[in-house]
Parts: structure tokens; C-alpha cells; sequence
């Protein structure tokens, strides 16, 4: 099980079209502190080809993830 697989397994539960977590909220789900790059929106690119940690986690969930400027937030928008 990778690092962000409970927040992957989290999302699946979600019927939103688009929340916010907090990072200590998301530090809770995954049982770990975030890494200083969590800061840089590169962190939670929604790329295709992209193998980062939390791509290849929430490849298969409903949701697309941005870093919310100037925060220690991460936004998730259901893909259309």
C-alpha cells in the first residue's frame, strides 16, 4: 500500500463535485506528514503520464487534485 492510498480510498467515498482538505487533515487520512514539496502545485499534478506518488495513488479515483495558492490546501474537482 502506497503512502496516499487511504486518501485515494477516501475520495472513492466522497459524492462531492469538489472539496477542500486541509494539509494536517490529509496528513491524518494518510497517517504521515507531507513533504515540503506538497507546497509546489507540480506535487499534485494532475498529469496522464505522471508517476508521483500521489498520481499514481488517485489515478483511479473520480477526482482531479490542485494545490489551493498560498495555502496548505489541496483542492478536489470530480472530472466531468
Amino acid at each position: 500500500m502506497g503512502m496516499f492510498t487511504p486518501l485515494a480510498e477516501y475520495c472513492r467515498k466522497q459524492k462531492l463535485r469538489q472539496f477542500e482538505l486541509p494539509f494536517h487533515k490529509i496528513e491524518t487520512i494518510i497517517g504521515k506528514k507531507l513533504p515540503d514539496s506538497a507546497l509546489r502545485p507540480q506535487y499534485w499534478a494532475n498529469v496522464v503520464a505522471g508517476t508521483g506518488p500521489v498520481r499514481s495513488a488517485m489515478k483511479d479515483t473520480c477526482y482531479d487534485r490542485f494545490l489551493v495558492e498560498g495555502s496548505k490546501r489541496a483542492r478536489f474537482e470530480r472530472h466531468h
